[in-house]
């Protein structure tokens, strides 16, 4: 039978507002004169982090049961090395979760909201009271997880990349990103604002937006495959342009489609800097991809695993 002592329990929680507003201005007192000079309300800023330091004591104490355990911050999530039997723990928003999930490869993940009031939750559907609990079920096989796919972003030179919800590959500022892309035997030059790949996961407003522009610009419709995100599981990807830019030398036809465990997409880059594949957001976690860099993008060898 498992024990605490089998596992580990890693808690993943990242600043509150208040606590980024004290390392940028130095003191509480300099971030309230700051936040009442602009004329917001600061009770707003302390109230969300009690409700926060609550709920991490309230998980803390559950922790305690357990010997091998840890916290960690958002930020240092790209050194960590998580274990087989590891447990991990998000305490936050739903980006959270993803943001976690990306460095995992079959952990469980529970997500836990610290605040009902302020957050939607819906991948954080445990509350603080919740995780003794959830501990020891997950522990004893007991909870159920849903399956997530990912996608990899892989270069040459063994450098890989995986996003829970989305991959961006272009330009780091507001330029033109230059690159070749190829699906299959289909391939072109191409100027755009970047290429999103999106999983089931994170097939949201944002990537449908993205395909209903580049099918503006090739006037044409959104096949059924694509307006239809896939489920959490399904290994197939979406991809879109963002802003294609058709003109003597680049073309946009190949401006959005899908990426199976039989098809891989291609981009070579013909930036000569500032080009870069960042995924689910964080921008400091990034690969370059400047001239003549290929990257190779397709669905994971890894999945999420997120406890329900």
């Amino acid at each position: 039978m498992a024990s605490p002592a089998d596992f580990k329990i890693i808690l993943i929680t990242r600043k509150t507002r208040l606590e980024e507003l004290i390392a940028r201005y130095h003191s509480r007192e300099q971030a309230r004169f700051y936040v009442e000079h602009l004329g917001a309300d600061f009770g707003e800023y302390l109230k969300e982090h009690e409700r926060f330091t609550a709920a991490k004591r309230a998980v803390l104490e559950a922790m305690e049961d357990w010997p091998r355990r840890q916290v960690l911050d958002r930020a240092f999530l790209p050194t960590c090395l998580f274990g087989p039997d590891d447990i991990v723990v998000a305490l936050g928003q739903d980006g959270l979760v993803a943001n976690v999930m990306k460095y995992l490869n079959g952990q469980p993940l529970i997500g836990i909201n610290p605040d009902p009031q302020r957050h939607d939750g819906l991948l954080l559907p445990f509350s603080p009271d919740d995780a003794a609990a959830v501990f020891d079920d997950v522990a004893a096989g007991r909870r159920a997880s849903r399956a997530v796919t990912m996608a990899k972003a892989a270069l040459p030179d063994g450098q890989t990349l995986y996003a829970v919800n989305d991959l961006f590959i272009g330009p780091r500022s507001h330029t033109s990103a230059r690159y070749e892309i190829r699906l299959g035997n289909t391939g072109e030059t191409q100027s755009s604002s970047g290429v999103i790949v999106s999983t089931g996961f994170g097939a949201t407003a944002w990537m449908k937006s993205i395909i209903t522009g580049a099918a503006a610009v090739m006037g044409t419709t959104v096949p059924r495959s694509l307006s239809t995100p896939p489920a959490w599981d399904e290994r197939r990807l979406m991809f879109a342009v963002r802003e294609p830019f058709p003109s003597r030398n680049s073309v946009a036809t190949l401006v959005f489609g899908s990426v199976d465990e039989h098809a891989t997409l291609t981009m070579r880059s013909l930036m000569p800097e500032n080009g870069v594949i960042f995924s689910d957001g964080i921008e400091s976690d990034f690969l370059e991809f400047n001239a003549g860099a290929e990257v190779r993008i397709g669905i994971a060898e890894r999945r999420g695993a997120l406890v329900q």
